[in-house]
């Protein structure tokens, strides 16, 4: 991991060595003419003592402001270089970062917490920035300006010099000691922002639920407890940083008065000017900057560090599903074949000895009891998942030698839960096509789906913005949105897994009479667990515990009479009971208006198969 990290760190650093190196002369510059003053302040301080004239005071003055104006100038401009650098750097670790996240596969993101990523992205990102930017740049300047101060305090008097270097590895120890504590620290501290950011992710993101089981208090009493451990740690941390400037004020108000001590005695016995120990002292004073800043870098490098060996953790992670290295370069037509394929999430098998083919242009439905592994089965068509075992294929040349872009793009798929994007209606339809999506194309894509009737409704028609993961739309809208958009990428696989399941029965069937249209045009796989959405299908597949169960036409199923006929028999019951609801829904109604009104009689609802003459 630390090779990792380093490899990581020194290779976005190379990326802009120049201007890195640009920068770091600036300020080396800066911190040689940030020494020169101390040189005319003792000037100065001797010129008075020996009663120059006023005139050479002025020039020596003027010279010192001169050379404290360019090192400004050199200091900005090398701060500006190292710290646009930073900024880049920033900017393409985090696209580097997404971009690898979203090679990714599936599995990867069911074993993430999204709040702990999340976390990474942003305030890890920010502190391995700060490495590159201010880490550098004050290791750069401290240093200059620690090697020139001593340079210049040699030249003025060794004694007092060794007398000062002398505490110096105790505070190189102290910077040590404590920057060791502040990494562990702040390691701990960041893990928890992770849960911190989790916790309220997923509050935001379960708002509906929270709120219809009234766990508002619960839930505000759970983000406060993991809240105050995040407080905690953060204090604790700020502990071991405060110890930094206590350290190094006492270090150098020692320095300062074991100098004016020696070098009073110096300065009275003539062995050095009054000025000579003035502009030792202020190259003290000058030294105590990068005495201080060490323990600053070392707290930006310590901190920044944990950061990239988080982040760096996402850079190790290696996708599961990824390009074939020999991908063949053919167009997909559409026929769907699986051969013994077995799947297992982890030790737990899901699928065993699953085979079928679909022909292209031909259509399969999937049915079976809830966790039989009918969503596991077209998962593994677009290669979400890869099987352990079999093959499957499509045009007959297994799925994992397609390029997944190849792949995905000929593959419209409606997964059980939608999402929606915070964009335009219009965008949501056409998403995932490389081009915008025509007018004409949108109009027809949303028929299809039955949605046009509901934008006529909607205040801005297709240009409406949708909320965050389509709060604004409802179910049966949302899934009906999905589906214009699989459709409108004109797919040569078509898959729709439970994608009627939130729609009522007249708008299922007008979905599936236009979908009939559709279908006939390219392949199509339908998994529900209502019987009228599937029986139309050319073959249909019975799943139970993860195998095929039965097999055949929808007359074919029902006369076998096996797990097909149960559950077509089981929703014609469940039809009846929602009549029967709504029969007597109906005269309970008409009994409380003949109550109202005495002597009128209460009229029925027909049942099916009753004929009916006039009015009911």
């Amino acid at each position: 991991m630390a090779s990792s990290a380093r490899s990581t760190f020194t290779g976005y650093l190379s990326r802009h060595g120049l201007q890195l190196v640009a920068g770091m002369v600036l300020v080396t510059g800066a911190a040689f003419l940030a020494v020169i003053p101390p040189r005319f302040i003792g000037a100065i301080v001797d010129d008075v003592n020996a009663g120059a004239p006023y005139g050479s005071i002025v020039v020596l003055s003027l010279g010192m402001v001169g050379v404290a104006a360019l090192e400004a100038i050199l200091r900005g401009l090398g701060r500006y270089q190292v710290i646009d650098a930073s900024r880049v750097v920033e900017y393409e670790m985090r696209n580097d970062l997404l971009s690898h996240l979203q090679r990714m596969h599936l599995a990867y993101f069911q074993h993430q917490r999204i709040g702990d990523l999340m976390a990474r992205l942003t305030n890890d990102l920010t502190a391995v920035r700060q490495m590159y930017g201010f880490g550098v740049l004050m290791t750069t300047g401290t240093t200059a300006t620690l090697v020139f101060s001593i340079a210049s305090m040699l030249q003025v008097n060794v004694k007092l010099t060794v007398i000062t270097l002398v505490l110096m590895p105790v505070a190189s120890a102290s910077f040590w000691a404590i920057g060791r504590k502040v990494n562990r620290k702040f390691q701990q501290l960041q893990a928890q922002f992770g849960d911190l950011s989790t916790k309220a992710q997923e509050n935001f993101s379960g708002i509906r639920v929270v709120k219809a089981y009234s766990q508002e208090e619960p839930e505000i009493e759970a983000f406060g407890e993991v809240n105050a451990e995040y407080v905690r740690r953060a204090i604790d941390l700020a502990k071991f940083n405060g110890l930094i400037w206590p350290a190094m004020a006492l270090i150098i108000g020692v320095a300062v008065l074991a100098t004016l001590y020696v070098g009073g005695i110096d300065a009275i016995s003539g062995d050095m000017t009054i000025g000579q120990l003035v502009q030792f002292v202020a190259y003290l004073y000058l030294l105590q900057w990068p005495m201080i800043a060490f323990g600053e870098i070392t707290n930006i490098f310590q901190q920044g560090w944990a950061s990239l060996n988080r982040l760096q953790d996402i850079f190790d992670a290696r996708p599961a599903i990824a390009d074939p290295i020999d991908p063949v370069p053919t167009a997909v037509r559409g026929e769907v074949e699986m051969r013994g394929v077995t799947f297992a999430y982890g030790s737990t098998i899901v699928l065993r000895d699953v085979s079928f083919r679909v022909p292209a242009g031909g259509s399969l439905a999937i049915v079976g009891p809830t966790g039989s592994g009918k969503s596991s089965l077209v998962n593994l068509i677009p290669r979400l998942f890869d099987a352990q075992r079999g093959e499957v294929l499509i045009d007959g040349v297994n799925v994992t030698r397609y390029p997944l872009r190849t792949l995905r793009r000929a593959v419209g798929y409606v997964p059980q839960e939608t999402f929606l994007f915070s964009v335009p209606l219009r965008e949501n339809v056409g998403y995932g096509r490389e081009e915008e999506l025509p007018a004409d194309r949108l109009a027809w894509a949303a028929d299809v789906a039955q949605l046009d009737k509901d934008v006529q409704d909607f205040p801005a028609g297709y240009d409406t913005m949708i909320g965050e993961r389509g709060v604004t739309l409802s179910g049966g809208q949302k899934q009906r949105a999905a589906i214009a958009r699989a459709v409108a990428k004109d797919p040569r696989v078509l898959i729709l897994d439970d994608a009627l399941s939130a729609v009522d029965t007249y708008t299922e069937s007008e979905i599936l009479r236009r979908l009939r249209g559709v279908m006939r045009e390219r392949t199509s796989i339908v998994v529900s667990h209502r019987i009228s959405t599937v029986k139309d299908a050319d073959e249909i597949l019975v799943l139970d515990e993860g195998r095929i169960a039965e097999r055949g036409t929808h007359l074919a199923l029902l006369e076998r009479g096996g797990l097909y006929a149960q559950m077509y028999r089981r929703q014609l019951l469940e039809e009846e009971l929602e009549v029967d609801e709504e029969q007597l829904a109906h005269e309970r109604r008409v009994a409380s208006e003949s109550e109202a009104e005495p002597g009128r009689q209460m009229p029925r609802l027909p049942r099916e198969g009753e004929m009916t003459e006039g009015p009911v």
